[in-house]
């Protein structure tokens, strides 16, 4: 073809788009501002702090006891690994043994919240995609497991169950009975889920090609947890530094091989199978005696020092870094939020992807806002 029958190409003029930060598929207050030419992404910058209360400032004026009420609001809907991971922080100042039964049971309920969690990001990814049946799939499940929480601890999102020392109280036999039975039923909804989005064609052509990571950028973006082991990276809290008995269970770290949102979807869906097992072994193995240490005062004051402890929280590597000046508060207090982290790498991978896409994208991160910004 000539050059002069050649068709003119459509001029693109640069569009400014604002995603948030009141939007469905951000899942709480995030803004994203794109700059857009057609229906590519140019630029994307992620505008958090809508969602900020200072809870790291509020708990240099609380008592050690009080600051486990604060983790509660951190990731609401893990909020057990974050009561854990303080928990494991301050209980190093002190110098505090943890009875065994109060480790597996804290094993027992992190693992169930971590389903809890991904029931939650496997409904709400659906609908982002525009599948909602597998929303009240999720929710029909993961109900049960709140009923779980409530009826140990009566609360069914901000639970301050795991204590300095041990755990709020001991579980019933009705309740070992009932999470039996939980167990027992969840385990072939799995494959219900496989069924239903995990292997849907349309699901597939969302995510299959989409938003990927590689394993450089993923480690040089100091991602973690499903976002970080979706590019093939095997880094898991609990093998890499296994704390409160981890070490005691068999389970499996999933791997995604080409850091996809489908791979990172599919982590999940897997880690929730692991997560039955170690429950299984944990009712299996429940060792008897205290659920509290001895010795835990009721206003602390460990002695001046610091201390860092790490969990594998829903959402990945969750640490909390405490000082200590002798007093009956944290001197201070900093919280490696997963969410945070993972967050960052969006400024990136949004870059040359369509319009389309963001959502996809944007929702197989699985940030919780009320961590990002604290």
């Amino acid at each position: 073809m000539k050059t002069e029958e050649r068709p003119k190409e459509l001029k693109s003029d640069s569009l400014f788009v604002n995603l948030g930060p009141q939007h469905p598929s951000t899942h709480g207050v995030l803004r994203v501002g794109l700059t857009i030419e057609g229906e590519l992404i140019t630029k994307a910058v992620p505008d958090i702090g809508y969602l900020h209360r200072g809870t790291e400032k509020l708990a240099e004026v609380r008592g050690y006891h009080h600051c486990v009420v604060l983790t509660d609001r951190w990731d609401y809907v893990s909020a057990m690994p974050n009561n854990l991971v303080f928990c494991l922080a301050a209980e190093k100042l002190m110098g505090l043994k943890i009875p065994p039964r109060a480790n597996y049971l804290r094993v027992l309920m992190c693992e169930l919240n971590r389903i809890a969690s991904h029931l939650l990001f496997f409904g709400t990814y659906g609908i982002d995609i525009g599948a909602f049946t597998p929303f009240l799939y999720a929710f029909r499940e993961r109900e049960m497991v709140l009923d779980l929480f409530e009826m140990c601890c009566g609360a069914r999102l901000t639970y301050n169950y795991i204590r300095l020392g041990g755990v709020m109280a001991d579980v019933s036999e009705e309740w070992t009975a009932k999470t039996k039975e939980f167990l027992g039923y969840f385990k072939p909804r799995l494959d219900e889920y496989d069924t239903l989005l995990s292997f849907n064609p349309i699901f597939l052509a969302r995510t299959k090609e989409v938003g990927k990571i590689s394993p450089q950028e993923a480690v040089n973006w100091a991602l973690s947890g499903p976002n970080l082991r979706g590019s093939g990276i095997l880094y898991d809290v609990r093998k890499s530094d296994p704390y409160s008995s981890y070490e005691e269970f068999d389970f499996q770290v999933p791997l995604g091989k080409e850091g996809s949102c489908w791979d990172r979807y599919f982590c999940r869906i897997l880690e929730m199978r692991e997560s039955l097992r170690i429950c299984e072994q944990a009712l299996k193995a429940l060792p008897p005696g205290e659920t509290m240490a001895t010795g835990v005062a009721k206003i602390p004051k460990p002695a001046p020092g610091e201390a860092y402890a790490h969990v594998e929280g829903s959402r990945g590597d969750l640490g909390i870094y405490l000082v200590s000046d002798g007093q009956a508060s944290p001197y201070r207090i900093h919280v490696r939020a997963p969410s945070f982290m993972n967050l960052a790498i969006l400024e990136k991978i949004l870059v040359g992807n369509k319009v389309s896409d963001v959502i996809a994208i944007l929702g197989s991160i699985d940030i919780v806002l009320g961590e990002v910004d604290r």
